[in-house]
């Protein structure tokens, strides 16, 4: 495997990792927000779409790896 295609394999797996964070955040936005704390939950829905976001830098890193 050459170093170009182990980066595009580490895109994959990266994008991937994000976007099970983002998952678990509103995840965890829900359960906070189920107890009250409003505005952790906000925080964590926020952490949440902006993790989407770096999907499309992702997706470049790979369109440009090509």
């Amino acid at each position: 495997m050459t170093e170009l295609e182990k980066i595009g394999t580490l895109i994959d797996h990266w994008q991937e990792h994000n976007n099970e964070h983002a998952e678990l955040y509103m995840d965890w936005a829900a359960k906070t927000s189920s107890l009250g704390r409003q505005e952790l939950s906000r925080i964590l829905i926020r952490l949440a779409l902006e993790s989407k976001r770096l999907n499309r830098f992702f997706k470049a890193a790979k369109n440009t790896g090509n």
